[in-house]
């Protein structure tokens, strides 16, 4: 189907909507996107007649949807707890399972807290904390040049206040003199090397760095929360995302470094999404 005939120029709106090929609110979104219209736009302008320039332009995002390429990545942007985030190829596409990691951290973020999102890519995470919460010293990292470009334009976008750095994990935190954080949140790579979901889908078009560890899954989980202890002040949280059945490999991961108070949340299909565990006053 990809190979469909282009939308012609001199077709009503109205036309071109019933004639796209994909489902009625893709194509709703595509072609606002590509002339640049509101949802009420389309409807109240829906005898205008497509230019040349547009439909060719339209006839192209059409193709790119058809091929598989994510709606996001079309039009630029995903809404994430309520705010539209920036996103481009250099970055994961946030989902809305992740918002759970979200609104744990914000239950558990004490008044003036400090936080940090490791892995932050979009900065989605670390933006929407900032942002519902001003009082937080939220900082967040990455080891993508390209991808802290695109989480600084999405925190500037929103008016929230994160500190960026480039870092291989904690590599560029260094030592610190006592543990000054009150949280640490992450959705790092997680999926295994191999796993059939990478060819599949969205997941075709995003950054494989920042989907697998091209490893067992668990690397990078073990890395954040074997150097937790070291940032963490005492009672202060671990939260981190993780594959459909990877939350007991986690939780047991969480209890061997004496991490309390270890448990798993559930997202919106049910599924443990989300494991973590607070750092004991005795640590």
């Amino acid at each position: 189907m990809s190979d469909f005939p282009d939308i012609p120029p001199g077709i009503s709106l109205a036309d071109a909507l019933r004639s796209a090929p994909l489902d009625a609110l893709e194509n709703r979104i595509l072609i606002g996107h590509a002339l640049q219209l509101t949802r009420i736009q389309l409807i109240t302008q829906s005898e205008r007649l497509l230019t040349a320039a547009e439909a060719t332009q339209l006839s192209a995002l059409l193709r790119r949807r058809l091929q598989g390429e994510p709606i996001a990545y079309l039009v630029g942007e995903r809404e994430f707890f309520g705010l539209a985030m920036q996103v481009t190829p250099d970055v994961l596409i946030p989902r809305p399972d992740t918002e759970l990691l979200v609104e744990l951290a914000l239950e558990r973020l004490p008044l003036q807290g400090k936080a940090l999102d490791m892995g932050t890519g979009s900065g989605a995470i670390a933006v929407a904390i900032a942002h519902t919460r001003p009082d937080v010293a939220m900082t967040a990292l990455d080891v993508s040049e390209a991808a802290l470009k695109v989480a600084a334009s999405n925190a500037q976008r929103h008016g929230a206040k994160v500190d960026f750095l480039r870092s291989d994990w904690y590599a560029a935190l260094g030592e610190v003199a006592a543990p000054y954080l009150d949280l640490i949140v992450s959705n790092p790579p997680y999926i295994v090397a191999g796993d059939a979901h990478l060819s599949q889908g969205d997941l075709r078009f995003e950054p494989i760095a920042a989907l697998t560890d091209h490893a067992d899954g668990l690397s990078a989980l073990r890395i954040i929360i074997d150097g937790a202890a070291a940032y963490l002040k005492p009672d202060g949280w671990l939260l981190m995302e993780h594959g459909y059945d990877q939350s007991e490999a986690v939780r047991k991961l969480l209890a061997q470094r004496g991490f309390a108070e270890v448990q798993s949340w559930r997202d919106l299909a049910g599924i443990e999404r989300v494991s973590g565990g607070k750092l004991p006053r005795a640590s």
